[in-house]
């Protein structure tokens, strides 16, 4: 029995013995104080990030804005007006016989056109006035031709114009729009061109018709005077009317 409660208290002294004691157990402190400041840190870092993203994103369009800009008009009507222009030109160019030319009117207006003489013969008053009347016709036939050429540019303008004003609507910048803008009155230009030249031919025409009504009645005045003036040698054969 002794030797059952040794052995009773030896088990029990190796059961105290083998028994961990615990570590002793670590509290963690909660600062609020800290914890407010660290979100209101985070907070602000997080809106410039916010802003700084929405910098950017105001750069990026303003480049995307500025290149639109200074894109150019895919389209230009410069050859086509140009081409309307030069036929005008090549129009009053050809004009026939006095033309569009200082010198040449001056000497006409002192030969074909002057006042009559009591010196001239009666076949330079012939001469003169088939030519002045030649001269009446030719302008009226040049005036014909370029109001004909004119109006072979209305389409071509009305086509230039269409585009132009389709592409001013669609223009994606400033500078597309000026450009079409700028077209558009380059056409205008081309029309008051085209305008100046019908309005130029057609006084040239009046012109001539007026200056050989004038000289044909200076001609026939002296004409008339010659036939009732005695031993002026006139024949009645002669005696004509340029009107």
């Amino acid at each position: 029995m002794r030797r059952l409660g040794l052995l009773a208290a030896a088990g029990t002294v190796a059961l105290v013995l083998g028994v961990t004691v615990p570590a002793r157990a670590q509290w963690i402190v909660f600062d609020p104080n800290n914890y407010v400041q660290n979100v209101l840190t985070a907070a602000r870092e997080l809106q410039q990030i916010s802003n700084q993203i929405t910098s950017l994103q105001n750069e990026a369009q303003m480049l995307i804005n500025q290149a639109k800009n200074l894109a150019n008009l895919p389209y230009s009507s410069l050859q086509q007006l140009q081409s309307s222009i030069q036929r005008t030109q090549q129009l009053l160019a050809q004009a026939q016989r006095i033309a569009y030319d200082v010198q040449q009117i001056d000497r006409a207006f002192s030969t074909t056109y002057a006042p009559v003489t009591g010196s001239q013969s009666n076949q330079v008053f012939i001469t003169n006035a088939q030519s002045r009347w030649q001269n009446s016709v030719a302008a009226l036939q040049d005036s014909l031709r370029v109001q004909a050429g004119i109006v072979g540019n209305l389409e071509t303008n009305r086509i230039q114009t269409s585009a132009l004003v389709t592409s001013s609507q669609g223009a994606s910048g400033a500078l597309q729009a000026t450009q079409a803008g700028n077209q558009i009155l380059a056409l205008q230009a081309q029309q008051l061109a085209d305008l100046t030249a019908a309005v130029a031919a057609q006084g040239r025409a009046q012109s001539l018709e007026a200056a050989q009504r004038a000289s044909a009645q200076d001609q026939g005045r002296e004409q008339l005077r010659r036939f009732l003036t005695p031993g002026q040698g006139y024949q009645s054969q002669d005696v004509r009317m340029f009107h």
